[in-house]
C-alpha cells in the first residue's frame, strides 16, 4: 500500500486562510496521474505554520474530493504533543502517519527509538518514518530503524539523509520496511538500488513523469528511466533552489492551481527563482 510515488500536498492560502476549494481541486488533478497516495501536513505543506483545526479542516477537504490514501504528518520536539497529535487521527480515516524524528532536541538513538514506541503505542495507525536530518538535526540509524520494525506497525521509511544514498541501500539491505526516496534529485538512483516508491515534493508538476520513472526502472527500462531522470533533473533543481515550498508555490500559482501565498517565516520565491522555473519548465514541455 504505501509503495509507489505519494506527493506531499502543498497548503493552498488565501489572504491569510486555507483556501479549501484550491486544496480540492490540486488533489483531484493529482489523483488522476496515477500516484499511489497523498501526504498531507508535511513539511511541504507548511504543518509548522497551521493549527490542529486547520489540519483537520484541510484533511476533510481532500477526503472529500479524491478516492486515493491518505498520509497524515505528525511531528514536534516533545514526546507527549506528539503523542496527542498521533491519537486524533485514528478516527478521521487516515491511510497512516508521517512522524520524522523529534527536531531541534537531538535526542540519543535510544531516545529516538522511546519517542517513536511511544507514538505508535497512542495510534492504531501504520506509520512511516521519517528521516531528514538536515532538519531534525537527529539521524534515525538503520540499528534504530531494525529494532523498530520488529513492530509491524510501523511500515515505511522515507529517507530523507542528504547526500548520500548509502542509508537508504543500508535499509534496503537490513529492514523489512518499504523504503521510500524523500531527495528528489535522487529518486533514479534510489530506484535502481530498489526503493519501492517516493513522497516526492517535485511531483506536483507533472506527476505521470515521475510514475513513469518509478515504472520503467521497476521494468527494467533503464534507458528510458534514465532519459526521463534527465528530463526532470532541471526543474528539480529549481523547485529547490530556495526553501520547499516556495518555489512550488509560485509554480503552482502560475499554472492557475493557487494563490502564491505562504505563512511567515516562509517567503515567496524571488525573481531568480522564478525564472529558473520558467525556464526549466519550458525545457520539460519542448521535451
Amino acid at each position: 500500500m504505501f509503495e509507489g510515488i505519494w506527493v506531499p500536498m502543498v497548503t493552498p492560502l488565501r489572504d491569510g486562510a486555507l483556501d479549501l476549494p484550491a486544496a480540492a481541486r490540486l488533489a483531484s488533478h493529482l489523483a488522476g496521474s496515477g500516484i499511489a497516495g497523498l501526504v498531507l501536513c508535511g513539511t511541504t505543506g507548511e504543518a509548522s505554520a497551521l493549527s490542529a483545526t486547520e489540519r483537520r479542516a484541510l484533511f476533510d477537504a481532500v477526503r472529500q474530493a479524491v478516492d486515493l490514501p491518505l498520509i497524515v504528518g505528525v511531528s514536534g520536539s516533545a514526546t507527549a504533543a506528539v503523542v496527542e497529535q498521533a491519537a486524533s487521527w485514528d478516527e478521521a480515516g487516515a491511510a497512516g502517519l508521517l512522524v520524522a524524528a523529534p527536531y531541534y532536541v537531538r535526542p540519543s538513538q535510544a531516545g529516538v527509538r522511546a519517542h517513536f514506541e511511544a507514538v505508535a503505542g497512542a495510534t492504531r495507525l501504520p506509520i512511516v518514518l521519517y528521516n531528514i536530518p538536515y532538519r531534525t538535526g537527529v539521524n534515525i540509524e538503520v540499528d534504530t530503524v531494525r529494532a523498530l520494525a520488529r513492530n509491524p506497525q510501523f511500515v515505511a521509511i522515507k529517507e530523507s539523509g542528504g547526500g548520500s544514498l548509502a542509508q537508504l541501500a543500508a535499509l534496503l539491505a537490513h529492514t523489512p520496511l518499504t523504503v521510500l526516496c524523500g531527495e528528489d534529485a535522487q529518486l533514479f538512483p534510489a530506484f535502481c538500488l530498489g526503493a519501492q516508491g517516493a513522497i516526492a515534493a517535485a511531483a506536483h508538476l507533472h506527476p505521470q513523469r515521475y510514475v513513469q520513472l518509478l515504472a520503467d526502472v521497476r521494468a527494467g527500462r533503464l534507458a528510458e528511466a534514465r532519459e526521463q531522470a534527465r528530463r526532470l533533473q532541471p526543474l528539480i533543481a529549481a523547485l529547490f533552489s530556495e526553501p520547499n515550498p516556495a518555489p512550488l508555490k509560485a509554480a503552482l500559482s502560475h499554472a492557475g492551481w493557487l494563490a502564491d501565498e505562504l505563512r511567515l517565516p516562509m517567503l515567496p520565491a524571488g525573481g531568480d527563482c522564478r525564472r529558473q522555473l520558467d525556464e526549466a519548465l519550458g525545457m520539460l514541455s519542448a521535451g
